[in-house]
């Protein structure tokens, strides 16, 4: 794969580089509407996704950062953007362009104060692992195989410029609008910078591995605090496979079944018992050992769950609460899903809406047992998606509701469900964590 040897990282050359990816997307366009004349609307539109999903995503790989963390964070939509995007966004969870050898030395030594090869045995000069914030290298100390993970430089600085280009595009595809949007990019503003902070990751890691390192086949890499400084953090090398390369060729039930319980148990014990959850569920984050293991390896973006929204959330998690009108209603002005200014018809319309959305959203939870592997659950989901994706009726709306902690706990659940859609577990306990 090719190399970078370098990052814009001022304000006007990341303006720069997005002003330009929008140019060859107004081009996309204009083939698009002359395409309308010759083909299809379907053959049409395939040929617009697929050009405009190429071309932000490769404007958006040689920025890194958080340009790139959030088409990391959409290709996790399945059901909101077109395949063209998510195939593409995906990308950006392990395999984007590294930097070059050279910038790897000297951003190593500008974080460190000394070159890799002064603090280790060997490293390797090219990395094994490139995603949207930082990139990973293989080093030895003594008997030690170790995994380096080197943050890009000008990431954390680039933050607030970064979501303030961003900003009008994800209003536009969320259809957010009017007063309160603040609260949303400031609660992804305050993650993305925890991110950054290679020192609060390390100790996140140390201490979610120690909580989690009762449950059965999940494993956690050892943290070398000796080896890692605020923009250099270093783990054991961990082997495997990332799980989408690894349910590809999976096709035992027992494994998936094993992986599956051993990945449901550790979100369920995380949210309901640490109250504290890994918010970054993608399939990049997790690997399945040579031995069926499920393997976790990233903690910079981790989520507390305050109890102000915890009890109301997983209160309309049950059944019975769903189905009665008043109680339903009042959990939806608690979590600011209602609002006292709405009129009778945003009223009307957002209960519809969310009991529809929540009556489906939380089967699983319902269950004693529950199988993944079933397509009519994510069949649903998908249809569900369509249908609202499609309202007229909700373009008129305004989409700014909720809570601010719905957008990392539902970025939380959607992830976990995307995960074992992927894993085809079909007999996962849901309550098993309360016995471990």
């Amino acid at each position: 794969m090719k190399t970078i040897d370098k990052i814009p990282t001022s304000k006007i050359q990341r303006a720069t580089k997005l002003v330009s990816t929008g140019l060859k997307v107004g081009v996309n366009y204009a083939k698009y509407y002359g395409e309308k004349m010759v083909k299809t609307e379907t053959e049409a539109k395939d040929n617009l996704n697929e050009a405009n999903a190429t071309d932000i995503y490769d404007g958006l790989k040689n920025l890194k950062g958080s340009a790139l963390k959030v088409a990391q964070m959409l290709s996790m939509e399945k059901n909101i953007l077109p395949n063209a995007y998510v195939e593409k966004f995906s990308l950006s969870q392990f395999s984007v362009p590294p930097l070059s050898a050279p910038l790897v030395a000297k951003t190593f030594k500008k974080y460190f104060k000394k070159t890799p090869s002064e603090v280790f045995d060997t490293f390797t000069a090219e990395s094994v692992n490139a995603a949207s914030i930082g990139q990973v290298h293989k080093a030895t100390k003594g008997d030690k195989k170790l995994a380096v993970k080197i943050q890009y430089p000008g990431v954390a600085d680039s933050i607030s410029s970064d979501l303030a280009l961003v900003k009008p595009i994800a209003l536009r595809m969320f259809n957010i609008k009017g007063e309160g949007t603040d609260d949303y990019f400031k609660e992804i503003e305050n993650k993305l910078i925890e991110e950054t902070n290679y020192t609060l990751e390390l100790q996140q890691s140390i201490e979610i591995s120690e909580a989690c390192k009762h449950i059965p086949n999940l494993k956690f890499p050892k943290y070398y605090e000796e080896f890692s400084s605020n923009k250099i953090l270093t783990m054991d090398w961990m082997d495997g496979l990332h799980i989408s390369e690894f349910t590809k060729q999976n096709n035992n039930p027992a494994v998936s079944n094993k992986l599956g319980q051993s990945l449901w148990d550790f979100y369920m014990f995380q949210m309901h018992t640490l109250k504290k959850v890994h918010a970054d569920p993608h399939p990049g984050n997790f690997l399945v050992s040579p031995e069926n293991e499920l393997v976790a390896i990233d903690f910079g973006c981790m989520k507390e769950v305050p109890l102000t929204f915890y009890t109301p959330y997983f209160e309309l998690a049950e059944k019975e609460n769903i189905e009665d009108p008043a109680f339903f209603e009042a959990k939806l002005y608690e979590l600011e899903i209602l609002k006292p200014t709405d009129t009778p018809e945003e009223i009307v319309f957002f209960k519809t809406l969310f009991h529809e959305m929540l009556s489906l959203f939380t089967t699983p939870l319902q269950q004693e047992v529950f199988d993944f592997s079933n397509p009519t659950f994510f069949n649903k989901i998908a249809e569900l998606s369509t249908k609202y994706a499609q309202s007229t009726e909700l373009k008129k709306m305004n989409g700014n509701r909720g809570s601010k902690h719905f957008i990392y706990i539902n970025r939380t659940f959607f992830g976990l469900y995307n995960l074992m859609h992927d894993l085809q577990p079909n007999h996962i306990i849901i309550n098993n964590y309360k016995t471990l």
